[in-house]
């Protein structure tokens, strides 16, 4: 097959992928385009990219013809069975050293998979997030590539061009690691959005049935907290909802059902979250808050039956309960990313990944949906101590947790007597309380296992590793149980 002028192609042209190809056209690359409805193809070079350098391929065969080589070729797919199958159109035609890229929302085990796979192909392979909706794409996303890094020279200049750029031009993508370490960063990432997006809503509810304020001065008070510590896309555009007015000039905030979707990149992370033993429970609670959002018609019925507190909004100083509920979402997000960094830790040392944390922070900086101003004091965390055992111990950290958590503890108290369920600031507060907890009662809950279970226990006064069995009733044997576990 003879070799082509163009720099990269991409197959996939639903929005993400339309907004890619323009945005790589517009830093003067040259990019080929297929999209299995081929008429897709078309339809897109004669709209969106009239005008443009973009060239229209309409088969495998005229697509990969018309790239340079090693041939780069970006899957915009949906994740799972469709990556495969277009993996599979692509293999007999490559060459070894040509690179495919998934830059869809993959989970990572099988960007591993693919990873190896392709490898043993002689054909290297990325992963990478992107983050930022379609605006980001549009106009520079964040993005998280992992893989094969003998790709990474042959992607970088691209990848970077097109990127969102923090204020001194750094672009908010870099290399993260080996296998599916780029989509375990995404899915970390869209996670930790979960968590954001849970706790904007729990304040909101918080300052509208707690405080009785209307979508006018949430506005004012969602772009107050925009211009300082919170700054950040999710409440700027927070601040920007309560504006819109529907068809007959009332706020369209009020009109819309409150059963949330989603498309389980954050039950990934959960599930991620067990299976490394971290105690990530806020994005948790963040997903268990939409699943028991769609449960929409169990809770009319609920309302009927079930009782709570008489709603007083009257006694407040609402000034004051503002501060504290600002202060209750602001360190109940440093939890939340304290944890999402312990599951990104522990997930780098069983894969043997070897990820930048800072630079992580760096590249969520901008262009993706959690970009706040918040990231920045991450990367600057890790920067002073690139073996930070956990977020909370940075002086930073601490210093704001340490100065706010009686605000945040009131806004909890509030929000339990007036009846308004907050799982994500209350979770957060546990964790913090029990991670600054010397000694919690796992020392019963050991003692319950042994009884019932001979599980056996470690001693206070005793090395760590020692394991001791106590016969608690006079009826138990000797025997002490090795792999049973409950």
């Amino acid at each position: 097959m003879e070799q082509g002028n163009c720099d990269i192609g991409l197959i996939g042209l639903a929005v993400m992928g339309q907004n890619l190809v323009l945005n790589m056209n517009d830093h003067g690359y040259k990019v080929a385009v297929f999209n299995r409805t081929v008429s897709k193809v078309d339809d897109f070079t004669k709209n969106e990219a009239k005008g443009t350098q973009v060239v229209a391929a309409h088969s495998i065969e005229e697509f990969l013809g018309d790239l340079k080589r090693p041939r780069r070729a970006m899957l915009m797919v949906k994740a799972g069975d469709a990556v495969d199958q277009t993996i599979g159109e692509l293999l007999p035609h490559l060459d070894k050293g040509d690179i495919i890229i998934d830059g869809g929302n993959s989970h990572f085990p099988d960007t591993n998979r693919r990873v190896k796979a392709l490898n043993e192909r002689g054909v290297l392979y990325i992963g990478t997030g992107v983050s930022g909706g379609e605006e980001g794409a549009r106009h520079g996303p964040s993005i998280m590539p992992g893989g094969n890094k003998e790709a990474w020279p042959h992607v970088k200049d691209i990848f970077q061009a097109i990127a969102a750029k923090v204020e001194d031009g750094t672009p908010c993508c870099d290399w993260v690691g080996e296998e599916g370490a780029g989509h375990f960063v995404k899915m970390v990432h869209n996670g930790i959005e979960y968590g954001d997006m849970q706790l904007i809503c729990e304040a909101y509810q918080l300052l509208k049935d707690g405080l009785g304020l209307t979508p006018e001065e949430l506005h004012g008070v969602f772009a107050d907290w925009n211009k300082g510590e919170l700054d950040s896309f999710l409440i700027e555009i927070t601040a920007e909802i309560f504006t819109k007015k529907d068809d007959d000039g009332q706020p369209l905030i009020d009109k819309i059902l409150d059963t949330a979707g989603q498309k389980g990149t954050g039950k990934w992370t959960v599930t991620s979250a067990l299976d490394a033993g971290m105690p990530v429970t806020l994005i948790g609670e963040a997903v268990f808050a939409r699943c028991l959002s769609a449960l929409k018609e169990e809770r009319v019925q609920a309302a009927k039956v079930l009782e709570g507190p008489k709603h007083r909004t009257d006694s407040q100083d609402r000034k004051v309960f503002v501060e504290e509920v600002r202060r209750a979402l602001y360190c109940s997000k440093m939890i939340s990313y304290a944890q999402g960094y312990m599951l990104l830790r522990e997930a780098g040392k069983e894969m043997g990944w070897n990820l930048n944390m800072g630079g992580i922070a760096l590249m969520w900086r901008g262009g993706c949906i959690i970009r706040s101003r918040f990231l920045g004091k991450i990367k600057e965390a890790y920067d002073k101590n690139p073996h930070l055992t956990n977020l909370l111990m940075d002086d930073f950290f601490s210093g704001v947790l340490n100065e706010y958590h009686d605000s945040w503890r009131k806004a909890v108290i509030h929000a339990i007597g007036f009846g308004i369920p907050t799982p994500a600031f209350s979770t957060a507060l546990a964790f913090y309380d029990g991670y600054r907890t010397q000694r919690l009662p796992a020392n019963l809950l050991q003692a319950q296992r042994d009884f019932f279970g001979a599980h056996t226990y470690e001693r206070v006064d005793k090395p760590r590793g020692q394991f001791f069995h106590t016969n608690w009733t006079g009826r138990g044997g000797r025997v002490s149980s090795g792999s049973y576990n409950a």
